[in-house]
């Protein structure tokens, strides 16, 4: 049952990745028809971010009355209606009140959807999701910008979007009964394996979760990485352009490449995890990342350089997140996953939220050309925080 599933979990990781960065290339056309400071699509992500957090903390408690299968279908429900939203909004503030509930949406599926793949199927398939969302995400912006480059208004881009996660929930809603049947058969094999049953599981609360040997710390691997990733993202341009005095074309393809080298390396991934562990995975990744970031620190100002020690960094960013989301189960046991790896993508969010911006006044009043080492203090933190979270867990 379980292998039916999987093209709807398919489905629903692209369509967590179509939203992603299409804020970024609307945005030069929707602020000067508000009226509003460039700035302002900052306060727009927080609101975003902030929806994420919460019910990516709340993920646990929906996910044990809905179970993973309504959870899914409501939040891409309200992903659809959120991006309908935007595409009827004519000022700056009702963008803002329709990223609530695309905030509340995306945390909870993301949560749900980790977590039931991370417990249900093997960590290539995990790669290989992770893989989708970065299809989603470059298809995305491609949406839009097809949809400007044929003199149409931006938010016919956000309206097409939101007929495809309508469609999709429509897809979720079908298929409930295969949810239902894939957790029944689990039920099932369950009972077959153990002589008593377990005791029905409640959610506890978050500072019960927290005190669990290795919360903590894969909490802060995983802050780390996301403001790793999400730093990386945001500013190789302007350090390519600022530092290295490279075109702005330029550096716009090199920050494309570094997530190009996401997607392909979490292609790759999916067929490395055949051999490998996660542990093993995230350790190359974190290897990777590493001579990519130290390449970065070397005087050396070359076109080509530059691009294999950016390409370096998106591959070996490639393995790091699905491989620690999978693994959560394995390091801290199937019943105490779905919350952890609730506090995790809270975690993710707030890393993803706070550290490029906090990069972004390092820039300002030091210099641009700390990226490199901000970007090798993060891994190095993330990298003596998981294996804590390998010793607390008796996985060294």
């Amino acid at each position: 049952m379980l292998s039916f599933l999987l093209p709807i979990i398919y489905a629903a990781f692209i369509s967590l990745g179509l939203p992603d960065s299409v804020l970024g290339s609307a945005w030069p056309t929707i602020y000067p028809e508000f009226g509003v400071p460039v700035s302002y699509a900052g306060i727009v992500s927080a609101i975003i971010s902030v929806g994420t957090v919460i019910s990516s903390l709340l993920s646990a408690r929906l996910i044990s009355v809905l179970k993973t299968g309504g959870v899914t279908a409501i939040s891409v429900a309200m992903t659809a209606a959120a991006l309908y939203g935007f595409s009827i909004c004519h000022n700056f503030w009702a963008l803002c009140l329709w990223a609530v509930p695309y905030g509340l949406g995306a945390g909870s599926v993301d949560a749900a959807l980790n977590n039931y793949v991370a417990i249900h199927y093997k960590s290539h398939h995990m790669s290989w999701l992770h893989c989708m969302w970065g299809v989603g995400a470059t298809l995305g912006p491609y949406i839009m910008g097809h949809v400007l480059a044929q003199g149409l208004p931006w938010n016919m881009g956000y309206r097409m979007l939101s007929f495809f996660q309508m469609a999709l929930v429509l897809a979720l809603v079908i298929a409930l009964p295969l949810w239902k049947a894939a957790d029944d058969e689990r039920e099932e094999g369950k009972e077959e394996e153990e002589s008593a049953p377990d005791e029905p599981w409640k959610p506890r609360p978050l500072k019960e979760v927290i005190r669990i040997p290795g919360v903590k710390e894969i909490m802060v691997a995983f802050f780390c990485y996301c403001g790793l990733e999400s730093t990386t993202g945001l500013w190789t341009g302007s350090y390519l352009t600022l530092h290295t005095g490279l075109s702005a074309e330029a550096a716009a393809t090199f920050t494309s490449l570094a997530f190009l080298g996401i997607t392909i390396g979490r292609a790759l991934n999916g067929f490395l995890a055949f051999k490998f562990t996660d542990d093993q995975l995230i350790h190359l990744g974190e290897t990777i990342i590493a001579i990519g970031t130290v390449m970065l620190l070397l005087p050396i100002h070359v076109e080509n350089y530059q691009l294999i020690a950016i390409m370096l960094i998106g591959l070996g960013c490639a393995p790091v997140y699905p491989c620690i989301i999978h693994s959560t189960p394995a390091h801290f046991g199937k019943r105490e996953s779905q919350e952890i790896i609730g506090v995790q993508m809270a975690s993710a969010y707030v890393g993803t939220t706070v550290m490029p911006p906090l990069f972004g006044l390092i820039a300002q009043h030091i210099s641009i050309r700390l990226w490199p080492a901000y970007l090798l203090g993060l891994l190095v933190l993330m990298f003596v925080m998981y294996e804590q979270v390998r010793r607390k867990t008796n996985h060294v």
